[in-house]
C-alpha cells in the first residue's frame, strides 16, 4: 500500500508540475520581482529618484498645492505620503463618474513631476503576479488561485516521494549528467525554501478569500446588496456620509494628523483622503501606515473636514486581523531590508525549483520519446524555454523599452506605457516561437540574449540619466544601485548558463 501510494504521489507530482509549470513560473517570477516593485519604479521613473527629505511634511501645505488641481465636482481626492521606498507624493482624484486620475509631486518643492509614461513595477509587474492582467470576470485571479492550489499539491507530493529529503538537501552534483544535476538542484531549492513555499502559496489563497468564496459572508449577513455593504463595512471600515449640496471649507489637516497620531499612539498616516471636497458635509480619512508592522492594518480615522471633529474610528476585528496578517507576510510592505532580500532569494529558489523540474522531466524522456516518435518532449521543452527564459527576456525587453522610448513617445495612437507593455508581450511571444523553432539551441541562445539585454538595460540607464552605480551609491539612490546590481548579476549568471548549456554533453 505504501509503495502504491508513493507511486501515485510521484505520478501526481510529475504531471501536475508539467501541466501547470509554465503558469507557476510566471507567477513566481513576477512575485519575486514584486518584492522590489517600488525600487523598480525608481529605476523606470528617473524623475522620481529623490532622496527622502528629513524635514517634516505639512499636510496643510500639501492641500494648498493640490486642491487647485482637483477638478470641480470631484467625488474625492487622495494624497499618498512619501516613504523611504517611494519618496514622492501621489495625488489621485475621482470625478463624479468614478474615473481616476493620478499625478506625482516632489515633497520638498511640492512641484508636480512630469508624467513618467510607464506602469513600471507597481503598475505592471505587481498586478501581473496576482491577476496575469486578465480582468474579464477576474479570470486571471482564478487562474492564479488554481495554480496556488496546484503548488500546494506539488509541495505535499514532493515531500512524500522524497524519502531521503534531508540527505538530498546536501547533495548537488553540477558536473553530472543534466538530468542528475537538475534533480539535485530541484531537491536543494525545494527543501531550502520549503517553509517559504508553503507560506507564500497558502497566504496567497487566503488573502483573496472574498474572490474565491464570494458568498461566504452570506451565512452571517444574508444576501443582497445591503448585506454585502454591511459585510464590507464590518470587514474593511469605509465610513460614508452623504453630500449636503452646500458649500463648505477644509480645516487644518495638520491638526487632524496630530489627533490621529495621538489616537494611534505614535502611528503615522500613509495617506489622506478628502471626500466631497468643497461640500459642507465633506470629511477626511487618514489611514495608519503599516511600514513598521507585518500586519497590513485597516486602522482608519474620519474627521469632519471643516471643524476637524472626530466622526468615526475603525480597527479590524480578530478574523480580519488574521487575514491582514496573512496579507502582510505575503505582500511584505513593511520596512525590513534583510527580510526583503530573503524573500527575493526564496522567490528565486521557487523559480529554480520549477525550471529544474521541467529539465528533469525533459531529459528523462528525451531518448525514449525520440525512439517512439513522440512529440511530447518537444512540446514541453518549447513551453519550458518560453515560460522560463522567455519571460525573463520579455521582462528585460520591458526595461530596455523604458530606457529607449522618450517620455512623450506614441505610435498609432498608442501611448508610451502601452508601448512598453507591448514590447514585453511581443518579446515573450517571440521567445516561445524561437523555443519551438530551435529547441536544440533554445536554452543557450536565449540565455545569451538575457545576458545581452541585462547589460544593455544597465548601460542605457547610465547613458540616459548619468546614474551609474558609483554615483547612485554615493548619492543615496540605493534603489537604482540595487536594480543595476541585479541586472549585472543576471547578466553574469545568464552568460554562465549559456556557456554550460551550449557546450555541455549529456552522454
Amino acid at each position: 500500500m505504501d509503495r502504491t501510494f508513493t507511486k501515485s504521489m510521484a505520478w501526481l507530482h510529475t504531471w501536475a508540475g508539467v501541466s501547470i509549470g509554465s503558469l507557476l513560473f510566471a507567477i513566481f517570477w513576477m512575485g519575486t520581482l514584486s518584492v522590489f516593485d517600488l525600487e523598480i519604479d525608481r529605476w523606470m521613473m528617473p524623475q522620481t529618484r529623490l532622496v527622502p527629505s528629513a524635514q517634516p511634511l505639512s499636510l496643510d501645505r500639501v492641500a494648498q498645492a493640490v486642491t487647485p488641481q482637483v477638478p470641480a465636482g470631484a467625488a474625492q481626492w487622495r494624497v499618498d505620503l512619501p516613504t523611504a521606498r517611494e519618496p514622492v507624493l501621489t495625488l489621485s482624484h475621482r470625478d463624479g463618474k468614478g474615473q481616476a486620475t493620478s499625478r506625482l509631486l516632489d515633497p520638498a518643492s511640492l512641484a508636480f513631476i512630469p508624467e513618467q509614461g510607464t506602469e513600471a513595477g507597481s503598475g505592471f509587474i505587481f498586478p501581473f503576479h496576482y491577476s496575469l492582467h486578465v480582468k474579464w470576470m477576474d479570470l486571471g485571479k482564478w487562474l492564479v488561485g488554481a495554480a496556488a492550489m496546484s503548488m500546494l499539491v506539488l509541495l505535499v507530493s514532493g515531500v512524500v516521494i522524497h524519502k531521503k529529503i534531508l540527505a538530498q538537501f546536501f547533495t548537488f552534483r553540477p558536473r553530472k549528467r543534466l538530468q542528475r544535476s537538475a534533480l539535485d538542484l530541484h531537491n536543494l531549492t525545494g527543501v531550502l525554501a520549503l517553509p517559504f513555499h508553503f507560506m507564500i502559496t497558502l497566504s496567497g489563497l487566503i488573502i483573496f478569500i472574498t474572490i474565491y468564496f464570494p458568498t461566504a459572508h452570506q451565512a452571517v449577513y444574508g444576501s443582497g446588496e445591503k448585506a454585502k455593504a454591511a459585510f464590507s463595512a464590518d470587514a474593511y471600515g469605509r465610513f460614508k456620509r452623504a453630500k449636503a449640496n452646500a458649500p463648505g471649507t477644509l480645516g487644518s489637516l495638520d491638526a487632524m494628523q496630530a489627533r490621529a497620531e495621538a489616537e494611534w499612539r505614535g502611528g503615522r498616516p500613509y495617506f489622506v483622503r478628502v471626500f466631497h471636497p468643497g461640500d459642507a458635509n465633506s470629511y477626511v480619512e487618514l489611514r495608519r501606515s503599516y511600514a513598521a508592522d507585518i500586519t497590513m492594518n485597516l486602522d482608519q480615522i474620519y474627521f469632519d473636514a471643516a471643524s476637524g471633529a472626530l466622526l468615526h474610528r475603525f480597527e479590524a476585528r480578530p478574523v480580519m486581523t488574521v487575514q491582514r496578517f496573512m496579507s502582510g507576510i505575503h505582500f511584505i510592505r513593511f520596512d525590513h531590508w534583510t527580510l526583503r532580500w530573503l524573500y527575493f532569494a526564496a522567490g528565486l529558489c521557487g523559480c529554480v525549483l520549477i525550471a529544474t523540474g521541467f529539465l528533469f522531466w525533459i531529459e528523462g524522456r528525451r531518448a525514449s520519446h525520440a525512439k517512439k516518435g513522440l512529440a511530447g518532449v518537444r512540446v514541453v521543452e518549447g513551453l519550458a524555454i518560453g515560460s522560463v527564459s522567455g519571460i525573463m527576456l520579455a521582462t528585460l525587453a520591458f526595461f530596455v523599452a523604458n530606457r529607449v522610448l522618450p517620455l512623450d513617445a506614441a505610435f498609432a495612437g498608442v501611448a508610451r506605457a502601452q508601448l512598453e507593455m507591448g514590447a514585453f508581450w511581443l518579446a515573450w511571444l517571440a521567445a516561445f516561437a524561437h523555443a519551438w523553432l530551435r529547441p536544440a539551441k533554445g536554452w543557450s541562445e536565449q540565455a545569451w540574449a538575457i545576458a545581452a539585454l541585462a547589460l544593455l538595460a544597465l548601460l542605457l540607464n547610465w547613458s540616459g540619466t548619468g546614474d551609474h552605480p558609483l554615483r547612485t551609491l554615493g548619492t543615496g539612490l540605493y534603489a537604482v544601485a540595487g536594480m543595476d546590481a541585479v541586472l549585472l548579476g543576471a547578466a553574469a549568471v545568464a552568460a554562465m548558463v549559456a556557456r554550460r548549456s551550449g557546450g555541455r554533453s549529456d552522454a
